[in-house]
């Protein structure tokens, strides 16, 4: 926050909120956005490599789950991320580079 502070010529001093700060440049927080971004080409790196990651983010793993709240799958969160409905299209997707590529930017771009 400090840069947009310094970009916009307001001293830390200011007693201005961080909201305000962003709402003068005309900004969002996109940090979850990133993250959920870096999670994504992470996934298709994994799966397009087909080894024991990929048996473990599919869930195809033999065994007991184990007691209590179930973790969250990335695949949940690239669900969330993504759109409902669209986890199958995406892991057939990430065969074809260009084409992952092109679906993580839209899905960045838009903001969702």
């Amino acid at each position: 926050m400090w840069f947009l502070r310094r970009m916009l010529r307001i001293p830390l001093t200011a007693k201005k909120t961080n909201e305000r700060v962003l709402n003068k440049a005309n900004k969002r927080r996109s940090l979850v956005r990133t993250i959920r971004k870096h999670q994504a080409t992470f996934l298709g790196h994994v799966m397009r490599r087909e080894k024991l990651e990929h048996l473990v983010t599919t869930g195809e793993l033999e065994g007991k789950r184990s007691r209590g709240r179930q973790r969250e799958k990335i695949t949940d969160g690239l669900a969330t991320w993504l759109g409902p409905g669209r986890v199958i299209e995406t892991l057939t997707t990430v065969k074809d580079r260009d084409l992952w590529r092109d679906m993580i930017a839209n899905a960045y771009k838009q903001g969702t």
